[in-house]
């Protein structure tokens, strides 16, 4: 079993690796990926190397109104089904890359979130089996145009700008109990954001469900399971920071598009 997965730069190259305490060691996927592997003997300290997003996803698929916290703050009764949206493979940023404020937007907000990154091909899956496609999880951050979100029905324009899905800082494959995580997000080291992840109204293994009887589910696409109460603006120069324990951190700063 692998722990914790990763892409990283290295000379300019984009590779695979496992973090092992300090240290990065690279591997390369053998026959059935993501479940086989084998490492190709080199190694780099951790501080030698730039982390990619962590996987390569074809889609990004959100969940909408999916903690009880986040849907009593906005006054909002808790939805009947999941709320689904999409964001596009091109809104994915890792860590430490900057958040683009677009200049049609006058409010972006953050949105702390645990990503489910799947890792079998699936369809129609049982909710009983639901757990057999998950790679793994990672932090994510559902980086939202807030003011445009109303004139926008399906949500396609105020969430799928570019850089606005940053994942990261790797896959952890080895939580046996997802429900127990705790998601916290940090505006400039303060902490704005703390959720539970068993307030979900519809828990992992019905999302997978769910959502891979509409559409095939692909290995490396990642789930962004909804935000915990206390969402806010980013401003420029800010530094937001997705925090699970058992996980690890993922930091992004705002920038202003220039």
């Amino acid at each position: 079993m692998l722990l914790r997965v990763l892409r990283f730069s290295w000379d300019n190259q984009a590779k695979w690796g496992k973090m092992k305490d300090e240290f990065v060691e690279e591997l390369r996927w053998k026959d059935s990926h993501p479940l086989s592997y084998e490492l190709t003997g080199a190694t780099y300290h951790a501080d030698e190397v730039k982390l990619l997003p962590p996987c390569i996803p074809s889609k990004i698929i959100g969940v909408g109104l999916n903690y009880r916290s986040h849907a009593e703050e906005l006054g909002l009764p808790l939805p009947q089904a999941p709320i689904l949206f999409l964001k596009p493979s091109t809104a994915v940023i890792g860590p430490g890359s900057p958040v683009i404020l677009p200049s049609q937007s006058k409010r972006v907000d953050y949105e702390a979130e645990l990503g489910v990154v799947i890792g079998r091909e699936a369809n129609n899956v049982p909710v009983q089996r639901a757990k057999e496609f998950v790679w793994g999880y990672t932090c994510a951050n559902d980086i939202t145009a807030r003011d445009l979100q109303p004139k926008d029905g399906q949500w396609t324009l105020s969430k799928g700008f570019d850089t606005f899905a940053p994942i990261g800082p790797w896959i952890e494959t080895e939580i046996e109990h997802p429900s127990e995580l705790v998601v916290a997000g940090l505006l400039n080291e303060k902490e704005v954001q703390r959720g539970s992840v068993d307030d979900l109204v519809f828990s992992i293994d019905e999302l997978i469900t769910y959502i891979s009887s509409c559409m095939t589910l692909l290995p490396g696409d990642v789930i962004f399971t909804g935000t915990p109460s206390g969402i806010g603006p980013l401003k420029e120069n800010d530094f937001f920071t997705v925090s699970i324990e058992g996980i690890g951190e993922l930091t992004n700063r705002a920038l202003a598009r220039e």
